[in-house]
């Protein structure tokens, strides 16, 4: 299946369904950003995979010396670039987070949030290899999924966006256990503690697992 987050939910249409959160909802979201910024610091060179039209990179932009965004999505970079403003310490580019075109030990700290290793589309292996590749040597990588104690809210959430035509029709029939599905091809899953513990495994690498709020689970990584 395409990119869905490419073809059909991106810029205009991605920042819609984070205006459209319930409260419990966009507390989970600020979590997130609280959580990553506790991790930086102001000589800090930065990449975010999956960026988007630049959520979190805005928050990112203050706490560090230069930040990266990359995505596979024009329209969304586009948008980003709006957004943020043109700014010496951004730097936005469209690529693929299986295929990074950075050099080895780039960047302080890279992270990839809000699910987004799940909703890439991309070999999840892959995208970890590359997350690593490029942070430096005790640097830290980041990813996070949705916790299952937040899977009500979640659902919750994606009704919302599929009463207001962002996705299509959820089919109840198929949708549990982590993993949400819209009649039109749409499908949402999740990374787990084990998921991430064995994609860290392939590379030799001991991840610490952390629930925060209640609604993510974080996998950091501290690259030797």
């Amino acid at each position: 299946m395409p990119n869905y987050y490419v073809d059909k939910l991106s810029a205009e249409r991605l920042r819609a369904c984070y205006d459209l959160a319930p409260p419990r909802t966009k507390a989970y979201l600020e979590a997130e950003i609280e959580f990553v910024l506790q991790k930086t610091s102001p000589s800090m060179t930065i990449l975010e995979l999956g960026c988007g039209y630049g959520r979190v990179l805005r928050c990112l932009l203050h706490r560090a010396r230069e930040v990266f965004g990359i995505d596979t999505s024009l329209p969304s970079l586009r948008m980003a670039t709006n957004f943020l403003g043109r700014k010496k310490s951004l730097h936005l580019f469209a690529m693929n987070a299986a295929h990074l075109g950075f050099r080895d030990r780039t960047f302080d700290l890279t992270i990839c949030i809000q699910n987004g290793i799940s909703a890439f589309g991309a070999d999840q292996r892959a995208v970890f290899t590359e997350a690593t590749r490029v942070t430096r040597q005790a640097g830290t990588v980041l990813f996070s999924s949705y916790s299952d104690r937040f899977w009500e809210e979640r659902l919750k959430w994606f009704e919302i966006q599929a009463e207001h035509g962002l996705i299509g029709e959820i089919d109840h029939h198929l949708t549990g256990h982590g993993v949400i599905v819209c009649k039109d091809g749409f499908r949402a899953t999740t990374m787990n503690a084990e998921s991430f513990r064995s994609l860290a495994a392939f590379l030799k690498l001991t991840p610490t697992i952390i629930e925060v709020d209640g609604s993510s689970l974080f996998c950091e990584v501290v690259v030797p």
